[in-house]
């Protein structure tokens, strides 16, 4: 009971302060962010402030754009012209490619024109 009294008056409260920067950071830059009394492009802090889905929504478009730019004015591959893709199917039905669905089945024999 003694030694209960004792170690309630001498316990001492203990305050915990993480690391200024967050885990595993060094001391002289943030872990996250631009960091402390920097200033941001107008941009970047509307991009920040502006509800999630609508920036990867714009972001996801942007791309897509970019993505679709050296397809404009462009022919198709020669393995899109119909020759082709006709050659393609007789191929595949002299090596009996799929069978049961596909190119080589009955009913697609019978469908089929060429």
């Amino acid at each position: 009971n003694s030694f209960l009294q004792f170690r309630k008056r001498n316990m001492v409260k203990v305050w915990y302060e993480p690391p200024p920067f967050g885990p595993r950071s060094s001391l002289d830059r943030p872990a996250y962010g631009l960091g402390r009394n920097v200033s941001a492009p107008a941009w970047v802090n509307a991009l920040a402030r502006m509800p999630k889905w609508k920036a990867i929504s714009g972001m996801v478009t942007f791309f897509s754009f970019l993505a679709y730019l050296p397809l404009i004015n462009n022919k198709l591959p020669f393995t899109m012209s119909p020759e082709y893709l006709a050659a393609q199917r007789a191929y595949m039905r002299y090596h009996n490619m799929n069978p049961i669905y596909g190119l080589s089945s009955k009913k697609a024999r019978t469908t089929d024109p060429n």
